[in-house]
C-alpha cells in the first residue's frame, strides 16, 4: 500500500497532500469523536494538507460547507438507534470510486467503523490507496447496556477485521493499545489527545452563572459534562452527589449534555440543574463554574471531557483508566478509584465534600498537568503516521 513515484512527484507539484477523512459523525454534532477529528483536521490543513471529510448529510444540511483546503463530500445516511441525530452512512462505493478517480487522495484515514467506513476501505485497497483507521469507541462494550450483549462477538469480530486492514489503528492511550494487541489487532499505535488550555481556563469561573444555579457562597458544585446515555454510568454520578450532599446541604448538581436518558434523569432528580448541550466558551464558562468533575464512565476509549475538566481547574474524581489514568496522579492533581469500584468512587467524593482546600488544590494542579497536551503536537504526530503509511510503513 506503499506510495508510487508518480504519486509523489503530484503530490509535490501542488504543494500538499490530500486526505480522505470518512466518519460518521462531524461538528456541529457534539461529541468527543466529532471534536477530535474537527482539531485533526485543522491542523493538517494548517500543515498545507487539502482534507476531504467524506461524512453522511446532517439533518436538515442543505449544502456541503467547502473551502479551499477542507471540502466536504456528503453521502446519504441513516438514524443510528438510540443515538438521536447521529446518522451511518451507507456503502456508498461507486460514488467514493468517481469522487477518487476524480480528486486522488494520498491516503484515506477511516474513523468509523460503519458500513461508510467498510465501503471507504474496499474502494481504497482496490485503488491501491493507503489506509489508516482510529479506534474511537467502544461498541463492543456498549453492546450490553443497550440489551446487545449477545451482538459483543460479532462486534469485536467485525472491529478487528476492519482495524487490521489498516497500515495503523491509531489509539489514544498505551493501555487500549495493549488491550487491542491482546484481542488480536496489529499494527496499533498511540495518538494522544489534545486540550484547549486558552478555551478551558478557571479563569471563565461565572459568578453570574453560579447565582442562576442557586448557589449560596463558596457551596460546592459538581458538573457531569457529557452523553446522557446508559453507557455512561449516570446512576453512580447522582448517588456520589448524594454523598456529597450528607455534608455539604448547599451542594448543587449541574448536568451538561443531551441524550436517550435525559428525560428520565430529569424525572427522577428535579432538584438537579439540567443545562443541555453547551458550547465553546459558554461550555468553558460551566466547567469553570463548578468546584468537582464527577466521571464515573466505564466505556470510554479515552474521555476529552476529563481533560478539559483539570484545564478548567476542577477536581475531577473517576475511575483509574483511559484519560484519567494518563492524566491524574491520585491526590496529586485528581483522585482515581479502581475501575467499576463504586463503593471506592463513593468515598472519594465523601472525602472531598468538607475539603474545600483540598478542592482548589486539586483543580490548580490539574490545570498544571495538562497544559502541555496541545493539539497542535497531537495534530503533528497524526500527520507522522499518514506519512508513514503513505511510505508503506508497519507497526512492529
Amino acid at each position: 500500500m506503499g506510495i508510487t513515484l508518480e504519486t509523489s512527484i503530484a503530490a509535490l507539484a501542488r504543494g500538499s497532500l490530500n486526505l480522505s477523512l470518512v466518519t460518521e459523525t462531524w461538528p456541529p454534532e457534539i461529541n468527543g469523536v466529532a471534536m477530535t477529528l474537527s482539531r485533526l483536521a485543522e491542523g493538517l490543513v494548517a500543515r498545507n494538507w487539502q482534507v476531504d471529510i467524506i461524512r453522511p448529510r446532517q439533518s436538515g444540511e442543505a449544502a456541503a460547507p467547502n473551502g479551499a483546503a477542507l471540502n466536504h463530500l456528503l453521502v446519504p445516511g441513516l438514524p443510528i438507534p438510540g443515538y438521536a441525530g447521529l446518522r451511518f452512512g451507507l456503502p456508498v462505493t461507486a460514488r467514493l470510486e468517481r469522487a477518487w478517480s476524480a480528486r486522488r487522495p494520498d491516503v484515506v484515514h477511516i474513523a468509523t467503523e460503519g458500513p461508510l467506513g467498510w465501503a471507504a476501505l474496499k474502494v481504497a485497497r482496490r485503488m491501491q490507496i493507503p489506509v489508516t483507521t482510529t479506534f474511537h469507541t467502544n461498541f463492543h462494550r456498549y453492546c450490553r447496556h443497550y440489551r446487545l450483549g449477545w451482538l459483543r462477538g460479532a462486534v469485536t469480530r467485525h472491529l478487528r477485521t476492519l482495524h487490521n486492514q489498516s497500515a495503523y489503528t491509531m489509539v489514544p492511550d498505551a493501555i487500549l493499545r495493549q488491550t487491542l494487541q491482546q484481542e488480536g489487532y496489529c499494527n496499533v499505535v498511540v495518538l494522544g489527545r489534545g486540550v484547549d488550555a486558552g478555551l478551558f481556563d478557571p479563569a471563565r469561573r461565572n459568578p453570574a452563572l453560579r447565582a442562576a444555579w442557586g448557589v449560596e457562597g463558596e457551596a460546592p458544585v459538581a458538573i457531569h459534562v457529557g452523553r446522557m446515555a446508559p453507557e455512561k454510568n449516570l446512576g453512580v454520578v447522582a448517588q456520589a452527589f448524594e454523598q456529597l450532599l450528607l455534608r455539604q446541604p448547599n451542594a448543587r448538581m449541574v448536568w451538561v449534555g443531551e441524550g436517550p436518558q435525559l428525560a428520565r434523569m430529569q424525572r427522577r432528580y428535579p432538584q438537579h440543574i439540567f443545562a443541555g448541550s453547551r458550547r465553546g466558551i459558554d461550555l468553558a464558562e460551566h466547567y469553570a463554574s463548578a468546584d468537582i468533575f464527577l466521571f464515573p464512565s466505564l466505556t470510554e476509549t479515552y474521555g476529552n471531557v476529563v481533560p478539559e475538566a483539570m484545564a478548567s481547574g476542577l477536581a475531577v474524581v473517576a475511575y483509574d483508566y483511559a484519560a484519567a489514568a494518563m492524566h491524574i496522579e491520585h491526590r496529586k492533581n485528581g483522585l482515581l478509584a479502581p475501575y467499576g469500584d463504586t463503593e471506592a468512587f463513593m468515598r472519594r467524593v465523601s472525602g472531598l465534600a468538607s475539603d474545600a482546600r483540598q478542592i482548589r488544590q486539586l483543580g490548580a494542579e490539574a490545570r498544571e498537568a495538562v497544559m502541555a497536551n496541545s493539539w497542535e503536537t497531537v495534530g503533528g504526530i497524526f500527520e507522522n503516521y499518514l506519512h508513514l503509511a503513505m511510505q508503506g510503513g508497519r507497526n512492529e
